[in-house]
């Protein structure tokens, strides 16, 4: 039995699929300690027999949830700055601490976030063997791929290249305070050659649950593995709130637990469905109060809805394209309009338009007209849906969280499991 130590950043999205991970882990027989920071641990729902959870630092849950809104609040440089600072300061929290709690608990592995680089920083100064697990766009050092916070197309050109090299030279002026994190504890760790990011995954298993599919092309590597959604076994989702009309298209309008506050482009979208002659169904996950959610003129407007089933019904997905929803869209065969918004969710989108499976505009782009005329599009033309079922056929037999659990188990076992010092497996922040 493996004592495995998780630790990942404090957004739910993230928690929910190591919180799949953690449950998959525990059914194979193996000990699984959360280590997250303070504020966090009413987070996780999976903590129960097998999963203990563990907090780090001594930040409350309300300053938690103001960093938490600080990182909703956009993809502008200042707020991307504000995001890793903030990032920068729960690393620091999970290198100070963890080390200790790990050998008081006798972990003798780690599973850790690729956005989380405490975790790789504490499993080399441990000795541990690590899996990196991607929630969002894996990093991966590839000279013909955008970085995943850029909403760039995949041109392999020189062009391309020149470009993507300017990327990461001002992703490492952003990402300036994060290395600085990263270095101060290499050192403390005696770790040398260990500055960015990329330095902190592992070099031995790396796990991402973007399909090969959706992805943008890149060289295979023995290490890299493309699961597909990873979700909890047995999930069981309730009925829909609604019977839809057969007579009329039917959108769905989703931005996540993090962009559900956005009335104006709720109002909007609604505008645009009457336009096409389409309902409307908005969840925008407790981002509204009742009587802002009552302005918004949809069908349905709610916190929550199933979302796969909704999506097994919609003939369009409005989404900011994050990871969870696009990838539950592909699944379900329903196209997308992409209004991405911060994170990682400008790659995701390009991937959409890439593959030919929905639509993308851009925050300085949104009226009601542009919105209306991306969903006569995506309604009218055949092509869309076709590309969407393609892929979906692809991630419907990925293998998700059970081919996940097989590989961190070989990965852990594998002689030579344990972390070496920092490979050059990526380029960010460099």
């Amino acid at each position: 039995m493996t004592e495995f130590a998780v630790v990942c950043p404090p957004y739910y999205s993230h928690m929910r699929l190591f919180e799949a991970l953690a449950e998959e882990l525990r059914c194979r027989g193996h000990g699984v300690h959360f280590i997250v920071n303070a504020g966090a641990a009413e987070m996780i729902s999976a903590a129960g027999e097998g999963i203990f959870v563990h907090e780090v630092g001594r930040r409350s849950r309300h300053d938690l949830d103001r960093l938490i809104a600080r990182a909703a609040g956009g993809g502008t440089p200042l707020a991307v700055l504000r995001t890793v600072r903030d990032a920068a300061r729960l690393t620091e929290d999970l290198c100070r601490e963890a080390p200790a709690l790990c050998r008081e608990l006798d972990v003798t592995a780690m599973v850790g976030d690729q956005m989380e680089p405490a975790a790789g920083l504490i499993a080399r100064h441990l000795g541990l063997p690590l899996v990196s697990v991607a929630s969002a766009l894996p990093v991966h050092d590839d000279p013909t791929v955008p970085l995943p916070f850029l909403g760039w197309p995949y041109d392999p050109s020189e062009t391309g290249l020149k470009r993507n090299r300017g990327g990461v030279t001002v992703a490492g002026l952003l990402l300036a305070r994060q290395k600085k994190t990263i270095v101060r504890w290499a050192n403390v760790f005696d770790l040398p050659g260990i500055a960015t990011l990329g330095d902190c995954l592992s070099t031995t298993c790396q796990i991402s649950q973007l399909a090969d599919g959706f992805d943008f092309p890149r060289q295979p590597s023995p290490i890299r593995h493309a699961v597909g959604p990873i979700r909890r076994r047995g999930l069981d989702e309730a009925g829909l709130p609604i019977r839809r009309d057969p007579a009329r298209p039917l959108v769905f309008v989703s931005f996540g637990t993090l962009q559900g506050h956005r009335l104006r482009l709720f109002r909007k979208i609604a505008k645009a469905c009457q336009r096409v002659g389409a309902d409307c169904v908005v969840a925008h996950c407790g981002g509204l109060t009742e009587a802002e959610a009552a302005t918004i003129g949809a069908r349905l407007v709610t916190d929550f809805v199933p979302q796969r089933a909704m999506l097994a019904e919609a003939d369009v997905c409005v989404t900011h394209a994050g990871m969870n929803t696009v990838l539950d869209a592909l699944e379900a065969g329903t196209p997308m309009l992409a209004i991405p918004m911060a994170f990682d969710q400008p790659g995701i989108a390009a991937r959409i338009v890439h593959h030919g499976v929905g639509l993308r505009l851009t925050r300085g782009h949104l009226s009601t007209r542009s919105i209306a005329a991306c969903l006569e599009r995506l309604l009218r033309m055949s092509s869309f849906t076709d590309n969407v079922l393609r892929i979906g056929r692809d991630i419907q037999r990925s293998g998700g969280v059970k081919l996940a659990g097989d590989i961190i188990e070989r990965a852990v076992a594998a002689p030579g499991a344990f972390e070496r010092p920092a490979g050059r497996d990526s380029h960010v922040g460099t």
